[in-house]
């Protein structure tokens, strides 16, 4: 089991102020994982969830408000924080991070 495993309360610095958010990570069993990512503006299915190694995630999220893009996120875990970046199209990439929920 990945250390990615679990639920995070995260926070993303977009071009649109921080977006706040609760992210779930579920192991698959196959190196791929499933989950969501629920905040002020919605809920989106995480798709594509890889692991790489024990501490690393990659993901895409197909946003439509407020308006249609895909974003291509990775993070990386370390013990009960997270750290990465949501990229967004011609928005460029915005920082990520996280603490898991206990």
């Amino acid at each position: 089991m990945s250390n990615a495993t679990g639920k995070w309360d995260c926070v993303v610095k977009s071009p649109l102020g921080e977006q706040k958010s609760v992210m779930t990570v579920t192991d698959n069993g196959d190196g791929t994982w499933s989950g969501d990512n629920t905040g002020a503006m919605g809920g989106l299915t995480c798709d594509n969830g890889k692991f790489d190694g024990d501490n690393k995630i990659t993901w895409t999220m197909d946003m439509k408000v407020p308006m249609p893009m895909l974003l291509e996120c990775e993070a990386t875990v370390d013990g009960d924080t997270i750290t990465g970046g949501v990229k967004a199209g011609m928005f460029g990439t915005s920082p990520l991070s996280g603490t898991r929920v206990s």
